[in-house]
C-alpha cells in the first residue's frame, strides 16, 4: 500500500493539472471501491474549480470551490493517471510527461474520470478497488472519520522530539508497531519504518516506553531525512504503484533493510534478518539494530 512519499509523489504530479482548473466533467462508473461513493458524486464535482491539493497522511485531499474537499485514498493498487493534451504553460513541472492528443481509451477499471478544463484528463483507476473516496465540508475534514484520529505530519512543524517523546511514554508495544500507528505519527508505513530503524540502529521488537530519550530523540531526523529522500525519488515501486505520469519510483534501489533478507547489510555485513510483527513481515539487521 502507497505510503506517504508515494502519496506525496502523486499528489505533486496532480497539482499542476488540477490547481486552479475546473472540472469540466465527472464520471463516476460504478457505485463504490472500498465503501459507497458519497450520493451525487459526481454532480457535486462538476463545475467546481480546484483550488488546492493537499494531503494528509495518506490521503490526497482536493479542496473545491463549492466549500467541499475530495478525499482520496489510492488502496493497495489504486492508481491517479494523467492524460491528455494540457492547455496553459506547465513548465514547473518536469515530472509530468502527458501524452498529447487524444486520451487513451477507458480501461477496465477506470472507476473515476475528471475531465479538466485545460485538457487533461485525471482518471482514478483501481483494480483491487481498494481504494476509497469522500466528500467532506472542507471546514469540518478535520472531524471527518478517516481523517480525525491521525497524528502530527512528519514533515511539519508540529512533529517534533518532545511530540513523539509523549506519545512513547510508557507504550508496552514494540517500537515498530507504535510508529506505523497513524495515531503517534501520520502517514509512515512498513516499507519505510523499517528503513528509519535500520538508520536508527534500533531493533524493531524494542519496547516503545523504554527506549531512551535520546534514542526517541534521534528517530526524528531520521524520519524527515528517509521520508524527503524518498520524495526525491519518487516513491518506491512495488508491485501495482506508479506515478501519475505511469512512471516507477526509485527509491526501492536504496533499501539498506527492505525486503532484502538473507542479503548483507550495507552497514557490517551481517545477513539481514526477517521476523513478523502484527502479520507484517519486518527486516532488520541483528548487529546493527540493538
Amino acid at each position: 500500500m502507497p505510503e506517504l512519499p508515494e502519496v506525496e509523489t502523486v499528489r505533486r504530479g496532480l497539482a499542476p493539472v488540477m490547481e486552479g482548473a475546473v472540472i469540466h466533467a465527472a464520471a463516476v462508473n460504478r457505485p463504490n471501491l472500498r465503501w459507497p461513493f458519497p450520493p451525487q458524486m459526481a454532480e457535486r464535482l462538476t463545475g467546481k474549480i480546484v483550488t488546492a491539493l493537499r494531503r494528509r497522511s495518506k490521503y490526497i485531499l482536493v479542496d473545491l470551490s463549492s466549500g467541499e474537499t475530495l478525499i482520496i485514498h489510492l488502496g493497495m493498487s489504486g492508481r491517479m493517471l494523467v492524460s491528455g493534451k494540457m492547455l496553459g504553460d506547465f513548465h514547473h513541472a518536469p515530472q509530468m510527461r502527458p501524452s498529447s492528443g487524444d486520451h487513451p481509451a477507458p480501461a477496465k477499471h477506470d472507476h473515476v474520470v475528471l475531465d479538466m478544463d485545460n485538457g487533461a484528463r485525471v482518471t482514478f483507476n483501481d483494480a483491487r478497488r481498494f481504494g476509497a473516496m469522500d466528500l467532506s465540508a472542507t471546514q469540518d475534514l478535520e472531524n471527518h472519520w478517516l481523517i480525525r484520529d491521525i497524528g502530527p505530519e512528519p514533515l511539519g512543524n508540529a512533529f517534533s522530539e518532545i511530540t513523539l517523546k509523549q506519545r512513547l511514554k510508557n507504550r508496552a508495544t514494540p517500537i515498530k508497531t507504535a510508529l506505523l500507528d497513524q495515531k503517534n505519527v501520520a502517514g509512515l508505513g512498513n516499507i519505510y519504518v523499517c528503513e528509519v530503524l535500520h538508520r536508527a540502529g534500533i531493533n524493531p521488537t524494542s519496547v516503545s516506553g523504554k527506549l531512551s530519550g535520546p534514542r526517541v530523540a534521534s528517530l526524528v531526523p531520521i524520519i524527515r531525512q528517509v521520508l524527503t529522500e524518498a520524495i526525491d525519488a519518487g516513491g518506491s515501486s512495488l508491485r501495482d504503484y506508479r506515478q501519475t505520469d505511469g512512471e516507477l519510483g526509485y527509491f526501492q534501489h536504496t533499501f539498506r533493510v527492505y525486503d532484502r533478507e538473507g542479503q548483507p547489510c550495507t552497514t557490517c555485513a551481517t545477513p539481514i534478518g526477517r521476523i513478523v510483527q502484527s502479520g507484517r513481515s519486518t527486516f532488520y539487521c541483528p548487529s546493527c539494530q540493538k
